[in-house]
């Protein structure tokens, strides 16, 4: 079964969330959280996202982010695809696909 279309469209707003398989730990250490936040800053700088909140917990998070481009899948295509933080890439796509 395919997933259900996301729409976007500039100046949408977001809630983006993942969390880690069987609850398990997403950010491990200060540092994962710390690396993150560098990728949300650099989202916003290179793809014009704005971040209104986030929050994290080690084995999940909230963004309400907003896209004046209409560029989501881009944004989250940005997101951290290495070290302890590639399990959230899959993660957002298994919770877009199937509904959290």
């Amino acid at each position: 079964m395919s997933r259900a279309l996301r729409i976007e469209y500039p100046g949408a707003f977001y809630h983006v969330t993942a969390r880690g398989n069987e609850r398990k730990a997403i950010f491990k250490a200060t540092e994962n959280y710390e690396k993150f936040i560098g990728y949300l800053q650099s989202a916003t700088e290179r793809y014009g996202a704005k971040i209104h909140c986030f929050c994290f917990m080690p084995n999940h998070y909230h963004l309400l982010l907003e896209t004046p481009r209409g560029n989501l899948h881009t944004i989250l295509h940005h997101l951290p695809r290495d070290g302890d933080v590639h399990e959230i890439i899959t993660l957002l796509s298994q919770v877009l696909r199937r509904g959290g």
